[in-house]
């Protein structure tokens, strides 16, 4: 029950149904006095006295201060911005990196800023430059190397032909090995049995089956592109990508699956341009157009009585959800559809299908699903700003162990062996499956960085502890940028890494940041200084054949690095060795790694190092691996987080550096 009471100065209520009589004479004797002020009011007007005024004055304010402090009313709102001094924000429940306020770049003056996401690698690069340089000056890197649209506009061609029919069956083969073995996007026999039916009809016009094919033409040209073919645009299959493009409705009020297939497949390319929003904005696209045909949901078989078409329903759904997480955790984005709200059952097997017409990987694509689905957990938990109940390390506790869990359950076929070259999609799935682990850890490798950086205090016991804890975290991290990066240059090495791939170039970037934070963290990681060489000339070479966002992952990587011989202030001998043999070496070939440019970091800085890139020697289950880390993830309930003043008080104590805030 609500009492609301009339006062001069306004309504007031009070939920306390039981103080109804107590508040009530309160209330009474209140409004006496204040009638009484009145009539002083209106006397002191009257006689234009102004010491009557002042009475009044001190009369009103004095009934204010005995209401506020009557039993039952609520204390007035303040307006924080009132306020001398805002409370803290609540860091026990959060990232203990985040501030409240989101992270905004003007990136031109004429266009409203960009956020800037946590989750991003390069939001990460920049931490690590403003950490190194102990300045919050230390500006976030603009993006860019993508292709504009003036560009793409300048390379629409209407009258664009289609291939000839054998190097047509050439790209759509490169597909299917290349994408729809990692993400079910098409029915590979009907895809094949439309193209062979538009070529024997010359049927050309179809304005959506033509956005497919040259969806598909535009992945197989840059999958099978060596070099870059265009003046305009480095990248290869651009000219169907815009036609594709121009061919897709803005809103088809009946949508069909082709219509999303089309989506997924151009989602996809535009990450060959580095056009990382125009690829959020497909996948969203498709997300919807798959809500309004109910693909969140089981079909009943009456309704769609084909097996196949039934399960291409559920696998493109699926497909739509991983990428759904996959792009967040490659920028930040938040999920776009929580998994409440999907009720389709898992892919399965078709039994009878002879033609094998939806890709037969079921256990992979499960896989895939369940890892997606803790991405984006991580996400959610990690790099958002909502209040949890659980601590930062709590929910970082139940994060590896789901992470975890889904590596031990893994089926044989989807593990890495030693006895050959991995498929392709196994190595996909690896590399998201390290991403996480370091999206989810690496705000403490970061948290460690800085207290190496600016603490000099002596260690407490309880801070011992914790100092464990955060090099427990922090070699989960690693041990899966090293286990990325091996992965790599085992694809490297073999000839098998696509030169303008976006998530290799990514994966391996993102595992260069970690390295080169482990190298300046604990001495004894010294080698990890050369693998962070060793991505910085791949990165390179992979920039000079026009890969974009290799051009913009390496330009980040060199400002690390020259943040480095800054503040490390290199021995002359070894950095002219290394600028010598770049002025000598112009081809695409990776350089031979110097073991260290900071001879106070590294126990063998003369004495140059190449990586064991084997990747078999390296394993995803490392990092769990461990008594401290079996001992943090056995832990019923962790009693202190990174967020407690008393643990970071001395950590961020650099005057006027806040290192999460833009």
């Amino acid at each position: 029950m609500q009492l609301e009471v009339q006062l001069p100065f306004g309504k007031i209520s009070t939920p306390c149904h039981s103080q109804y009589c107590i508040i009530s004479k309160h209330c009474a004797e209140m409004k006496h006095k204040s009638d009484s002020a009145i009539k002083k009011q209106k006397k002191s007007i009257a006689a234009d006295d102004p010491s009557y005024i002042e009475e009044l004055a001190a009369e009103n304010q004095r009934l204010r201060n005995q209401l506020s402090q009557s039993p039952g009313y609520p204390t007035p709102a303040v307006n924080p911005s009132a306020q001398d001094t805002p409370e803290p924000a609540d860091r026990h429940v959060q990232n203990p990196m985040l501030e409240e306020r989101a992270w905004f770049q003007p990136y031109d003056p004429s266009l409203p800023p960009i956020h800037v996401c946590e989750a991003a690698c390069t939001a990460f690069a920049t931490r690590i430059r403003r950490v190194l340089t102990k300045s919050e000056t230390t500006s976030h890197i603009a993006r860019t190397q993508y292709t504009g649209e003036s560009t793409l506009m300048s390379m629409r061609n209407p009258a664009i032909q289609w291939p000839s029919l054998a190097q047509a069956r050439l790209l759509i083969q490169v597909v299917f090995s290349q994408v729809t073995r990692v993400y079910h996007v098409v029915l590979r026999k009907s895809t094949l049995d439309q193209l062979e039916d538009a070529y024997r009809k010359a049927d050309f016009d179809d304005p959506v089956l033509t956005c497919k094919f040259f969806a598909l033409f535009a992945l197989g040209e840059v999958y099978s592109a060596r070099s870059n073919s265009s003046l305009d645009c480095k990248v290869p299959g651009v000219a169907y990508y815009v036609n594709a493009i121009m061919l897709i409705p803005i809103l088809p009020e009946r949508p069909s699956l082709a219509h999303i297939e089309s989506l997924l497949l151009l989602s996809l390319y535009s990450f060959f341009l580095n056009r990382r929003h125009s690829a959020f904005l497909l996948v969203g696209s498709a997300m919807r157009l798959g809500l309004t045909l109910g693909l969140n949901h089981d079909i009943p078989e009456s309704k769609c009585p084909n097996p196949v078409d039934r399960q291409h329903r559920i696998r493109l759904w699926w497909a739509i959800y991983v990428f759904d997480r996959m792009y967040g955790s490659k920028v930040g984005w938040p999920i776009q559809i929580s998994d409440d709200d999907i009720y389709v059952e898992m892919p399965s097997n078709v039994p009878g299908d002879v033609h094998d017409d939806h890709t037969s990987d079921t256990e992979f694509l499960v896989a895939s699903i369940e890892l997606a689905k803790i991405t984006g957990q991580v996400i959610d938990q990690i790099y958002s700003r909502k209040k949890f109940a659980d601590s930062f390390l709590q929910r970082e506790q139940k994060l590896l162990l789901a992470l975890k869990q889904w590596c031990l359950a893994l089926p044989p076929q989807i593990r890495l062996h030693r006895d050959g070259p991995p498929p392709k999609n196994v190595v996909s799935l690896h590399l998201q499956f390290n991403q996480c682990i370091m999206l989810a850890s690496r705000p403490v490798l970061l948290h460690a960085l800085i207290q190496a950086k600016c603490s000099n205090a002596e260690e407490s016991d309880s801070h011992a502890t914790i100092r464990q804890t955060l090099r427990t975290l922090s070699e989960a991290c690693i041990h899966a940028a090293r286990h990325s990066h091996s992965l790599i240059m085992e694809e490297w090495i073999n000839g098998s890494l696509p030169i303008f791939g976006y998530f290799y170039a990514h994966y391996l970037f993102s595992s260069a940041l970690v390295m080169v934070v482990s190298s300046q963290l604990y001495p004894e990681n010294g080698n990890d200084f050369a693998m962070f060489e060793a991505a910085f000339e791949i990165l390179r070479s992979m920039r000079d054949h026009g890969n974009l966002a290799a051009a913009e992952f390496y330009d980040n990587l060199e400002c690390i690095k020259q943040c480095l011989d800054r503040s490390n202030q290199p021995e002359a001998g070894v950095s002219q060795q290394v600028e010598s043999a770049r002025a000598t070496n112009n081809s695409s070939e990776p350089l031979p790694m110097i073991a260290s440019l900071h001879s106070g970091n590294f126990r063998n800085s003369s004495v140059p190092y190449i990586p064991d890139t084997t990747a078999g020697n390296l394993t995803n289950e490392m990092a769990f691996l461990g008594e401290s880390m079996e001992e943090f993830l056995a832990q019923p309930d962790i009693d202190f987080d990174l967020g407690d003043p008393s643990i970071t008080g001395d950590v961020y104590s650099w005057p006027n550096l806040s290192l999460w805030t833009g």
